[in-house]
């Protein structure tokens, strides 16, 4: 028989000093979207499963632990992502007519971890901008990101460029089925060139140059990474079809504006990274930070969420875990300084009840000893005492 205060794998309590972090994480990306207009959101844990895994949320099922209802007997979901639900509060609650700014944060849960070491209960903040189609939006969020994620204390930040229009427009112009696509997006994602070559074999050739031009243009594309310079590269091989034309002057735009405002923001860029092809509509980006190959936030645009609500209209945004980015940033960071505050005896007397309001109105910690717990170790590092003098309480340096 097993413990029973043992969790289920992947899961896990939040302790005292760690709960802080996160807690002060959770203000300043909260404060910093606030400054930008972004209205804060609280969508509920639990919802009817067609709603959560409707429209582009349906990749989501396999990581929703699903329940039943015993009211309605209907099933619901715990939600693994909280997009899908903020597109349905933007389509059929708010209903406003022009630019909407929504952000949230609150606990999703998955059936799996996303890797061995993660959680199965993020922590998930998150922003989204709906209403506008010009790129100023996608400017707008990758900024907040960036911001957000400087607030939190990153430093030597990555940012990864990709966009969901040119892998498109390639397969689109292959002219394949909808059995042969998963073989070959999955050989273009995993960058194997033996599987791309098997999931092209079976392409039915029809004699039009544009097939046989996207057949090469998808082949570069497992080579189409690294520095900003492989935009240019992707300019000279990769056909001109229109949405690859304006994906390549969009991520110019965006590589131009981050190297004005952020230019200690390293960037890369990878035309073959399928992550989320298909919720991503446009542009996608992930931002790296402290270790190179752990993503702390990503985004982008997916104008398609809100169609299944039935207002389908431009959404742009991004999301991270706030646990994960805590863990991050404790990763070879010195140990944190406990909270400076000040230590009072446990006392009904008035002077000292009034003394203790006055202090903690003020912003002040104030930790009141328990009586017989005079010498206990406290998360606290108590510099000053509130002690008795002339009939007055004052502060005293400890």
């Amino acid at each position: 028989m097993s413990s029973a205060w043992l969790l289920p794998e992947h899961l896990a309590d939040v302790l005292p000093s760690e709960a802080k972090r996160i807690e002060g994480l959770r203000r300043a990306l909260t404060d910093e979207a606030q400054a930008y207009g972004y209205e804060l959101v609280m969508p509920p844990l639990l919802e009817h499963l067609d709603s959560l895994l409707s429209g582009t949320g349906r990749t989501l099922g396999l990581q929703t632990f699903k329940l039943v209802d015993q009211l309605s007997g209907r099933t619901l979901g715990l939600r693994a992502d909280t997009t899908p639900q903020v597109a349905r509060i933007d389509a059929h609650l708010l209903n406003r007519p022009g630019v909407v700014r929504l952000c949230y944060c609150g606990p999703v849960v998955h059936t799996r971890p996303a890797g061995p070491w993660s959680s199965r209960e993020p922590l998930q903040f998150g922003a989204e901008l709906y209403g506008h189609l010009g790129l100023e939006a996608d400017l707008e969020v990758l900024e907040l990101a960036l911001d957000g994620l400087r607030q939190a204390g990153v430093k030597d930040a990555v940012l990864d460029l990709g966009d969901a229009r040119i892998a498109n427009a390639l397969v689109q112009a292959l002219g394949l089925d909808t059995e042969a696509r998963p073989p070959l997006l999955a050989a273009l994602s995993a960058k194997d060139g033996g599987a791309m070559a098997e999931a092209l074999a079976v392409l039915q050739p029809t004699g039009k140059a544009l097939q046989a031009s996207a057949a090469a243009g998808i082949k570069r594309l497992l080579g189409l990474y690294g520095p900003v310079s492989v935009l240019d590269r992707a300019a000279e091989e990769l056909p001109a079809l229109p949405p690859i034309t304006q994906a390549l002057a969009d991520l110019r735009r965006i590589v131009r504006h981050v190297q004005a405002t952020h230019p200690d923001v390293r960037i890369g860029v990878d035309l073959a990274d399928l992550g989320g092809q298909d919720y991503y509509s446009g542009i996608r980006f992930s931002v790296m930070g402290l270790s190179a190959s752990q993503v702390l936030a990503s985004g982008g645009r997916y104008d398609h969420v809100g169609r299944v609500f039935g207002r389908e209209r431009p959404a742009v945004g991004f999301s991270l875990d706030l646990k994960a980015l805590s863990q991050a940033l404790q990763a070879g960071a010195p140990a944190p300084v406990p909270r400076p505050a000040i230590r009072a005896p446990w006392s009904e007397d008035a002077g000292l009840r009034a003394a203790v309001r006055a202090l903690r109105s003020r912003g002040e910690t104030v930790v009141c000893i328990l009586p017989g717990h005079e010498h206990e170790a406290q998360e606290f590092a108590c510099d000053r005492e509130l002690v008795q003098v002339a009939g007055q309480w004052v502060l005293q340096a400890l």
